[in-house]
């Protein structure tokens, strides 16, 4: 991880290098600190790769890391000198005294002379990846996690689905090169158990000539692996092993394929973790006879696919909490074998507790029955369930099958390549339980220096960087889907594992990287708690929620990132000066005193160095001052639901990307073209602020645009040059007071757009056969019609739309009174929402109409007599949510002392219904 903190350093001292290229005597010691820094980064590459690190390396790793903390400030702090006398220009005048470059070539003096100590020490940094007197920790895990096949594995849960699963595409008889199953699943999931069963089923027995099973884990040996294959699959007598150990790898490869080519053979690779390990097996497995496959275990879906593109790899599921409470009664009671392995009574309140904090994870869950199965007394458990991470961590089985959790999972962590490794780590910011949102998330990741502009090639921006980042977490199960975006196969929310962020805190707390603070109640603080930041802690602070109130108070020159989670609860922040924090990067800042107005104090135009800016004040007004022009580094100016007041300064942020102020249209002040050329997401800005001087041909990265018109001649312009920058995926339009769009034939020509929200009216030609929404773009998948007052149903038009998955008729969209959603339309429907169609009084689905429709949701319908008798041919349907719809109508679904209403039989199969606020 320290490597990736001297990366961010190498990036700012190139900055400063710039800014002092006429700056006699800066210049030389500054590039000279570079040179150290590029040496420490790639020596800490290295020593991070390693997970045999000695207790001397790990204590060099920790000194570089802080001397790049400090070389960090050095550069940060020259930059802001620069940028509070006037810029490069002002400087040259102003700072070339040798006061000035003296202060500045003592610092950088200093941290070199201590980086030379260290090299002294240990000549130049060689010794930090070196082996003598590193621990054999490693070997022995690795001898911990070593799988056979004889060793039986008595308490599986829950693998019935999965198994047949596997052993459905283990069973096709495909005949091609190289036909790969892979089981796929985070560390500690089951992967091997399933394996395993797959393995011992008689169905395989029966259906292959022969079978063999290697292990092969991060430090991969391919003539160990190939050595063991071929022992297992000849059984050979002690001569022909004697000629078989004496065989080179190349040999044995060769010898290996030989042996299985006129065989229908499976081969298990337990715990394979890269490609390359793969490409190197590859040799030794041939076509075989029709049917030959090979069974992969691994953490990494990409490895998988890459493995063989034509089979779906098996992912593993967490455990059910009462999957994971029968599993857990088998460890614990081992010596009871009866089915439910009874546990005494008075402590299943607490095992069950216990088992919920293991979030599924049947490593964790064995690791606990274990620990338990010796502990008999309430007391015992007790005690373990208050310090319940630190057991898990702790215990280890007599028989050495399980180690600690953190070990399993810290693999995983270990094999990240250093570039993913700080990315990880900033899930450990978020509470438990939290719901990540994937735009949040990159945006940080961007403002934090995670995301380097070099990565960035002619096609690809830093946001969709960041985005093949958090796949790869994705890919390699160390970050879970929380929810699909509107495409359906987008990332939208994200979480991790609540083991997994253990882990991410433990490892952040040792860099040095992150600091957590959850205010706890203390009955002599009352009902508030004053949180004093200074400068020992960490950059990266985040508070977390807490039943209180929390008064923070800012000592902390050199934080880089604030992050506050509250949600209801007040937290005021003291500042008395923002040089108290002024090499701030992130802030993310809640005030939920103010009721009315929130005046944003105008030293904040002194954060020079922050990239990202979110402020949430209840719903009141966020006055911003304009000195709000002065952070020329401000990457994402985020308000979530509440309407600011932004001065018109923001022409001046010339690296400006993201701004999102509120659901209103009203609050982006007019921008320039040097702006808006880097705008990626503009929501939301009234039309003419684009419109006067053609600002809005300079919109050429656009992807999520939120515009309010009051003429409808601004619309075709605005269509036009989303047109032509074909990158526009989301639009939020809104034509007021009545006026009509004019014709929609532009949309047409937006092929890039898959998110569409229309607001006002849409002009109709009662003498027409054609729909007005007849020029919707066929990409798109989320539409949104509010106020468009349609006469004609406009079912008949999207029913068409080949890949919409969401749809929302909200508040006067229609004035019909009837709609029809016919058969074979609406093919790819996932989600639809009706509301207010305060006309609607009857809905006509036909047999064959929206197949895969999951979610309905109906509100505020007052006219609607009955539900259509077609939803009882959507079988898919799994949610129907009613809100303030008819007592009557609502009447007609229940069964009422036994009586069912008259519609009940339309419903009868949707596993949730939920009404609330009848009329």
């Amino acid at each position: 991880m320290a490597d990736a903190i001297v990366s961010l350093a190498i990036k700012e001292s190139d900055l400063l290098i710039r800014e002092a290229v006429f700056l006699r005597g800066v210049r030389e010691e500054v590039e000279g600190l570079k040179a150290e820094l590029e040496r420490m980064k790639t020596s800490l590459e290295d020593a991070d790769s390693r997970q045999d690190q000695n207790k001397l390396s790990r204590t060099l790793v920790r000194q570089i890391r802080d001397l790049a903390y400090e070389a960090e400030d050095v550069i940060d702090g020259f930059i802001l000198q620069v940028s509070h006398q006037g810029g490069f220009h002002g400087i040259i005048k102003r700072f070339t005294k040798p006061f000035h470059l003296h202060k500045i070539g003592v610092k950088v003096k200093a941290i070199q002379t201590k980086l030379e100590s260290i090299s002294k020490s240990l000549p130049a940094y060689d010794r930090i990846s070196g082996t003598e007197g590193s621990s054999s920790v490693f070997e022995m895990q690795q001898r911990f996690r070593r799988t056979y096949t004889h060793v039986e594995e008595e308490d599986v849960v829950s693998l019935e689905d999965t198994t047949k699963e596997v052993l459905a595409q283990l069973m096709t008889e495909e005949d091609r090169l190289h036909a790969v199953v892979s089981i796929v699943g985070m560390g500690g999931i089951g992967k091997t158990t399933l394996a395993k069963k797959v393995y011992k089923h008689d169905d395989v027995k029966g259906y292959f000539d022969c079978c063999a099973w290697a292990f092969i884990s991060q430090q991969c040996m391919p003539r160990e692996v190939c050595h063991d294959l071929l022992l297992q699959l000849l059984s050979p007598s002690k001569e022909e092993r004697e000629l078989i150990d004496k065989l080179k790898e190349n040999e044995l490869v060769k010898r290996l394929y030989d042996v299985l080519k006129e065989k229908r053979y499976l081969v298990v690779l337990d715990d394979i973790w890269r490609s390359e390990d793969w490409d190197n097996f590859k040799p030794a497995f041939p076509r075989g006879k029709k049917g030959s496959k090979i069974l992969f275990t691994t953490r990494h879906k990409e490895l998988a696919l890459h493995a063989d593109p034509c089979n779906s790899p098996v992912e593993v599921q967490f455990l059910t909490d009462d999957e994971g409470w029968k599993l857990f009664k088998m460890k614990a009671f081992p010596g009871k074998k009866t089915e439910f392995h009874a546990c005494p009574e008075e402590l299943e309140m607490l095992g069950r507790e216990m088992v919920k904090k293991c979030g599924g994870l049947p490593l964790a869950i064995a690791v606990l029955g274990g620990l338990l199965a010796t502990k008999k007394s309430p007391a015992q458990w007790e005690m373990v369930h208050r310090n319940i991470n630190a057991h898990l961590n702790k215990f280890q089985q007599e028989d050495h099958r399980y180690g600690g959790v953190n070990g399993i999972l810290a693999l995983s962590y270990n094999e990240l390549p250093f570039h993913l490794k700080p990315c990880f780590l900033y899930f450990g910011h978020y509470p438990e339980d939290w719901e990540i949102s994937k735009r949040e998330l990159i945006r940080l990741w961007i403002a934090e220096g995670f995301i380097s502009p070099s990565w960035n090639s002619r096609e690809m921006l830093m946001e969709d960087v960041a985005e093949q980042f958090l796949e790869q977490l994705i890919s390699r199960c160390l970050v879970q889907v929380g929810k699909r975006d509107h495409t359906g196969t987008g990332v939208k929310t994200c979480h991790v594992h609540d083991l997994l962020r253990d882990l991410c805190v433990k490892k952040a707390q040792e860099e040095n990287f992150l600091e957590i603070i959850q205010p706890s109640l203390n009955e002599s603080d009352g009902n508030s708690r004053h949180v004093t930041l200074t400068a020992s802690m960490a950059r990266r602070i985040a508070i977390h929620p807490s039943k209180r109130y929390v008064s923070l108070k800012v000592k902390h020159p050199n934080l880089r990132t604030l992050l506050l989670f509250q949600n209801e609860e007040l937290i005021k922040l003291h500042i008395s000066k923002c040089n108290d924090f002024k090499f701030l990067r992130v802030l993310n800042l809640a005030r939920y005193d103010m009721l009315d107005k929130w005046h944003v104090s105008s030293a904040i135009g002194n954060l020079h160095h922050l990239r990202y800016l979110r402020l949430e004040s209840g719903g009141g007004i966020i006055i911003l001052p304009r000195s709000i022009g002065k952070l020329k580094n401000l990457h994402t100016l985020y308000f979530p639901d509440n309407a600011p007041r932004i001065p018109n300064v923001l022409f001046k942020l010339r690296h400006l990307r993201h701004i999102v102020a509120g659901g209103r249209f009203d609050y982006v002040p007019l921008l320039l073209g040097d702006t808006l050329k880097n705008i990626e997401t503009l929501k939301y800005i009234r039309s003419k602020s684009l419109i006067e001087n053609n600002a809005v041909l300079d919109l050429t990265n656009i992807g999520s645009l939120g515009i309010m018109f009051e003429r409808s001649k601004d619309v075709e312009p605005i269509l036009k040059a989303l047109i032509i920058s074909r990158r526009c995926g989301s639009l939020h339009m809104w034509l007021r007071d009545s006026i009509p769009y004019p014709d929609l034939e532009p949309l047409s020509h937006c092929h890039h757009l898959s998110k569409l929200s229309l607001r006002g009216k849409i002009r109709e030609d009662p003498h027409s056969s054609h729909h007005s929404l007849r020029y919707l773009p066929a990409n798109i998948v989320k539409l949104t019609l509010w106020d468009c007052e349609m006469k004609q149903d406009p079912m008949a038009v999207l029913g068409k739309l080949p890949r919409l998955r969401t749809l929302c008729l909200w508040v006067c969209s229609y004035t019909g009174t009837k709609i029809v959603c016919s058969a074979n339309e609406f093919l790819q429907l996932d989600c639809l929402e009706i509301w207010g169609l305060k006309d609607l009084e009857e809905w006509q689905i036909e047999e064959g109409a929206m197949p895969r429709l999951r979610s309905l949701k109906l509100d505020v319908l007052s006219n609607l007599r009955s539900f259509p008798e077609g939803l009882r041919y959507i079988t898919a349907l799994q949610e129907m949510k009613l809100w303030g719809m008819e007592r009557s109508l609502v009447k007609r679904i229940l069964v009422i002392d036994g009586r069912e209403g008259e519609d009940f039989s339309k419903v009868r199969h949707i596993p949730s219904i939920q009404i609330t606020g009848m009329e």
